[in-house]
């Protein structure tokens, strides 16, 4: 909304002043005005010295190609060798003493009065008022106002004003959905005027009429037989005399001889008039005695470099949606750039405003909100079968697995962004580093230094021991074999084995440790992905009783139900009729064969999507060393009440893993840390209803994906004609990016990777399909 300023000079002089200056302030929203009054001294040095800068102007710029009428000449024979250096003196004293006029005591009432109502942020139109034809010519623009208040911009007005009527059968007629734009192009002599008509050539939803140096009755014909919303005019004009223009080049007509055909344009909804052009105010003048709601003019002689730019800039910002005022103050600014070449050319450029009527804006023009184009049925259609054929292919590129490892990868990708979270405070991970090993004199633990690892931990009140290594063999020291039996029975203590894997030619697996009853043991395996990364979480399988590996349940499982048996109220595991675990309220969904991304999954056993804790796998918990433990070069208390899993973390032992945090050998993890996240996931879910990871149904991400490709139709229909097409297309990957991500950090894993190649393959094929049916149509 802008706020509109009326500043009325009423009846007065330079010799005697202007005793009767009236400010009418319209606030948005409000139908009647506040009115502050004031009034302003003589001052003949203000009008003397804007007559030597206009005489100045005049010979300054007399030789370079002006938008005048050939005939101008010099009207002062003594400024023709004005120096530039002489002119930029005289502008700035210019603008000093119409500042010092402005700043007179008679006057600060009104000033005052506006600034305590107006912010700088605010959007203004401030109309000046005026008999003393003078004072309209004066620049305004150089009013210390305007450079407090940076959205505001001047326009002129003669002091008689009233309404335009309009045709009453206008309003009930559907609204045009382009901008029709009457556009004269007058004798180009000396002068390049083909510049403009490549500019407005630019404009977009606009339908321009050209006549390209026209007769007088071709310019009134034109002027009857269709409605217009812009009359452009680019040549030679001059208003010395009475604003007249040249059409042709034996042709200089005025606004009187236009008066019948411009008055049925303006009833018809003409609203706008851009003369560029020299010299316009009295071209503008004759069209306010007409009632035309606005006209933009060259208050002085312009070159054609200061027009071009002028208009290349107005058109830009006025078609893209700003207010008439914004787009001239924005282009005339802009015009600072050629100053060095053309002084003052920012002072060129002026509105003409009718008081009694409103700005239009562009959007009024080509086709407003309620009445936007609606789909034909053939871009229905096309939309249609686009989308159909773009979801048909994705879903079955996707069906057949060709996209499963990018959209891996893209899990990989926002998994690793997910906020941070802290380590799992139930867990202690006890190391079997290179130094331990060493000392060993073996490839692991001696059966010495576990029984004596066992017994430091054991006397400080574990909940569960993990024991991450496998010993298929009979332990040779008495006391170690004791110490196993005692924490099984106490059911402190899990310990592993390898089942058989076919797909390694390994058919025999790693046995238990001898002398461990079945139900304290869990199996070690992971499940790789093709690209070796754990991105799944085997919760138990069948029973193989070939195998030395018989156990059901992986050594996670086992440590979480050890864990979970022995809280204040003990959680024991149970299984629903569809055979999925469940643990309290916390039901363990297994994986089906083809799972979001995943689409040829051998999904035997029970398995469910590993969800990492946010943070380096490695730093899953906390950690020690053997030695530190052994030494006692801990805080002994941090291993009371906690899952402590002991497993190799020396690279000697081979026994590390890709995740989806790194793959490369570097970033892979021991695989006890990898128990840890799998223990921690099951705890947290349990214990602090932390999220597991849960998909959608096939359909429901087919229908996800057809939306996808239903909005890149959409896309492609609405943003065709415009270059926010890349725009909207990145904004909407943006979007659809972030809604997958938050919905991994709450747990949802939805196809990001078909989604966007849905919206980007039917927006590229939809704006195709609608180009090459225009290209048809012309």
């Amino acid at each position: 909304m802008e706020f509109v300023i009326v500043l009325n000079f009423g009846q007065g002089h330079w010799e005697t002043g202007f005793p009767s200056v009236f400010a009418q302030l319209w606030e948005p929203n409000h139908p009647t005005p506040m009115q502050f009054g004031g009034s302003l001294p003589a001052m003949p040095d203000l009008v003397n010295a804007h007559q030597r800068w206009r005489s100045q102007y005049s010979s300054l710029y007399a030789h370079l190609g002006l938008r005048r009428l050939p005939d101008f000449e010099v009207e002062n024979d003594d400024d023709t060798h004005v120096s530039l250096a002489e002119f930029n003196v005289l502008s700035k004293t210019l603008q000093r003493r119409l500042n010092q006029w402005l700043n007179a005591p008679s006057f600060q009432p009104i000033e005052r009065s506006l600034r305590t109502r107006l912010s700088p942020h605010h959007a203004i139109r401030l109309i000046i008022v005026a008999e003393n034809p003078q004072v309209l010519q004066l620049p305004w623009n150089l009013w210390d106002f305007l450079t407090d208040y940076t959205i505001a911009e001047i326009a002129l007005s003669l002091p008689t004003f009233a309404r335009s009527i309009e045709v009453p059968q206008l309003q009930s007629k559907t609204h045009r959905q382009k901008v029709k734009i009457l556009s004269i192009l007058g004798n180009a002599k000396g002068i390049e005027i083909e510049r403009d008509r490549q500019l407005l050539q630019q404009l977009p939803n606009a339908e321009i009429q050209w006549l390209i140096e026209p007769t007088l009755q071709t310019v009134q014909d034109h002027l009857w037989q269709s409605e217009w919303n812009i009359l452009f005019f680019a040549g030679h004009s001059d208003s010395r005399k009475k604003g007249c223009i040249q059409i042709n080049q034996t042709e200089t007509i005025t606004i009187e001889q236009l008066k019948y055909g411009l008055r049925h344009a303006i009833a018809h909804g003409l609203k706008l008039a851009i003369f560029n052009s020299c010299d316009g105010l009295g071209l503008a003048y004759d069209l306010a005695d007409l009632q035309l709601t606005q006209t933009i003019v060259m208050r002085e002689p312009v070159p054609d470099r200061v027009a071009q730019d002028f208009l290349k800039h107005f058109l830009a910002g006025f078609a893209q949606g700003k207010s008439l005022y914004v787009a001239v103050r924005e282009a005339r600014e802009k015009l600072q750039s050629l100053e060095g070449d053309f002084p003052c050319a920012t002072w060129l450029p002026v509105i003409c405003q009718n008081p009694a009527e409103v700005p239009s804006r562009w959007s009024d023009w080509s086709a407003p909100r309620s009445s936007r184009p609606h789909f034909t049925r053939s871009q229905t259609i096309t939309i249609a079968q686009s989308s159909l054929i773009i979801t048909l292919a994705i879903v079955t590129l996707r069906w057949l697995g060709w996209m499963q490892p990018l959209e891996l990868q893209t899990f990989d990708r926002l998994m690793q962004y997910r906020p941070p979270e802290p380590p799992d405070a139930r867990l202690l991970v006890v190391r079997i580093d290179e130094e331990d090993i060493e000392k060993q004199n073996a490839g692991s633990l001696s059966d010495a230094t576990l029984d004596r690892l066992l017994d430091v931990l054991s006397r400080h009140h574990p909940r569960v021991i993990g024991l991450d290594l496998y010993r298929d063999f009979p332990t040779q020291n008495p006391s170690l074999k004791q110490r196993l039996e005692q924490l099984t029975q106490r059911d402190q203590l899990i310990a592993i084995c390898k089942r058989p894997d076919p797909m390694s030619r390994d058919l025999i697996g790693v046995a238990p440790p001898p002398n461990i009853r079945a139900s304290e043991i869990g199996f070690s395996d992971f499940v790789q992905d093709e690209d070796s990364v754990i991105r799944r979480h085997l919760l138990f399988v069948s029973p193989k009783t070939i195998s030395t590996c018989t156990t059901p349940y992986a050594l996670s499982v086992q440590l979480a139900f050890r864990y979970l048996a022995a809280e204040p109220s003990p959680i024991l595991p149970t299984f629903t009729p569809e055979r999925h675990l469940k643990l309290a309220n916390t039901v363990f969904l297994g994986l089906s064969d083809r799972t979001s991304g995943y689409q040829s999954l051998d999904a035997r056993g029970s398995q469910i999507l590993l969800n990492y804790r946010s943070l380096p796998p490695q730093d899953i918990a906390q950690q020690v060393t053997v030695r530190q433990v052994l030494n006692g070069q801990m805080n002994l208390e941090a291993i009371r009440d906690r899952v402590v899993l002991i497993g190799m973390t020396a690279p000697s032992s081979g026994d590390f893993f890709a995740t989806p945090y790194g793959k490369s050998f570097p970033q892979r993890v021991p695989g006890v840390f990898v128990h840890a996240q799998m223990v921690s996931q099951m705890l947290s879910a349990v214990l602090d209803h932390r999220p597991l990871l849960w998909v959608w149904s096939p359909w429901v991400e087919v229908l996800w994906i057809g939306s996808g490709s239903i909005l890149g139709g959409l896309i492609a229909w609405k943003f065709r004609h415009a270059k926010g097409f890349i725009i909207a297309i990145i904004l909407n990957s943006v979007v659809v990016i972030g809604g997958c991500y938050c919905l991994l950090i709450w747990g949802g894993w939805v196809p990001l990777v078909p989604m966007l190649g849905a919206v980007w393959l039917t927006a590229g094929g939809v704006a195709y399909r609608f180009m090459i049916h225009e290209r048809k149509l012309r």
